[in-house]
């Protein structure tokens, strides 16, 4: 139950339940400047439409089984984990790359021209992905979700989109994006089965997304690709936005402005320094109280029930009727208990856990020749033997534990 009373002006909220959680891609761009550009103090971008490089002439073609377009009949009770957890989101990285360097994903300092990225080989073809998919689907999965790195630089994504569509029992069909490519991509995607969109949005200060994104890339670009996705009809589109103290947590309001008034759904995330930045540092981190109340105190508030089982985020709508927001509170409220997500990373990992440091392989059974059978075995071993309450549980010494980064599992 969400309890709501104000103490003075300022609006407090206990007891949200908001089960399991979302986070978000992090290339290997490099800007440089003209000499002219340079002496003339001009803002340079370059963004290129960034696609995994072809395999070497040395490189094996992976071995790819052909996909049935309908997921086989349940043969066995779907599976839980030690928690009594079951599956029910698949995110699906197809790639680590991004054409980003968010300074709490992918920083350039750590991530720079050098850093080593999956070769080809190593990543899962989109006819793998589809035979995995629809095996997690029987295994109770319902939402498969598209993700990277930045999921659209992959080549040809909507025919992945496509494959995945044809897939009996899935009820929902998204991709989290940055939004740089959906201009040229809403279209096709939509063509191809996909539902919805979710764009990473953490300011509409131009200086300070710029700042954030770290390839000087413009807002507006941004905002025309989600203007895109609306037009292509892959609605609602929902916007996520990162919430860092000292960074951009006065673009909070103006954010929920304009979110309101174009008619999507927005979603505020606790900042989380995930992967090799992880120390839990809570000075950095703006808490669900304070997002809520920066926006209540403007556009009055109240809760909304959870939409499903083990969604992410708390609810809100305006009172006036005029949308709702939501906020992903992670690490002042952390949500282990009724997380139902697992991962597949780009090279065919199973990861249960955003801050798990191993996965389980299914990349060298899926080539080695192995059954549907056998897949699914591994699959729901794995998921059967999770006990993960990584968020839960970071004040009892997770500090020094290994971590896989963000992006390399889809966040």
């Amino acid at each position: 139950m969400t309890v709501w009373r104000r103490t003075g002006p300022v609006l407090v909220v206990t007891g949200l339940q908001c089960p399991a959680w979302r986070a978000r891609p992090a290339t290997r761009t490099v800007l440089r400047a003209t000499p002219a550009q340079a002496a003339a103090g001009a803002r340079v971008y370059d963004v290129p439409t960034m696609t995994d490089p072809r395999p070497a002439e040395h490189e094996p073609a992976p071995r790819v089984r052909p996909v049935p377009a309908h997921a086989p009949a349940q043969s066995a009770p779907l599976p839980l984990d030690r928690l009594g957890r079951r599956m029910h989101d698949l995110r699906i990285s197809v790639t680590d790359r991004c054409n980003f360097r968010c300074t709490y994903c992918m920083p350039a300092e750590v991530f720079g021209r050098d850093y080593a990225f999956l070769p080809h080989g190593q990543i899962l073809t989109f006819e793998e992905v589809a035979r995995l998919a629809r095996l997690f689907v029987v295994a109770g999965v319902e939402k498969l979700r598209i993700t990277g790195g930045e999921p659209t630089v992959r080549r040809d994504l909507p025919d992945l989109v496509r494959m995945l569509a044809a897939i009996d029992g899935v009820r929902d069909l998204t991709l989290t994006t940055n939004g740089t490519a959906l201009r040229r991509l809403a279209g096709p995607l939509a063509d191809a089965g996909l539902r919805r969109v979710t764009v990473s949005l953490d300011s509409l200060d131009d200086e300070v997304f710029r700042r954030m994104n770290g390839v000087d890339f413009p807002v507006s670009r941004v905002l025309d690709g989600i203007a895109a996705a609306g037009e292509a009809g892959l609605a609602p589109v929902k916007v996520n936005m990162v919430v860092r103290r000292g960074v951009n947590e006065e673009s909070i309001l103006p954010v929920a402005r304009w979110a309101r008034d174009a008619g999507v759904i927005l979603r505020f995330i606790e900042f989380m320094d995930v992967g090799h930045t992880n120390g839990w540092r809570m000075d950095e981190v703006v808490p669900q109280a304070e997002i809520l109340a920066r926006i209540d105190g403007a556009m009055p508030l109240e809760a909304l029930p959870a939409a499903y089982a083990g969604e992410v985020a708390g609810r809100f709508r305006y009172r006036d009727g005029s949308g709702e927001v939501g906020v992903v509170a992670s690490v002042t409220q952390p949500f282990c208990g009724a997380c139902t997500r697992a991962r597949l990373s780009a090279e065919g990992e199973l990861y249960t856990c955003l801050f798990a440091a191993a996965g389980a392989d299914l990349k060298t059974p899926l080539r080695g020749g192995a059954t549907d059978e056998e897949l699914s075995e591994r699959i729901r071993s794995t998921w059967t033997i999770r006990a993960d309450r990584y968020s839960e549980l970071r004040a009892g010494g997770t500090a020094d534990l290994p971590r896989v980064e963000m992006f390399a599992i889809g966040g």
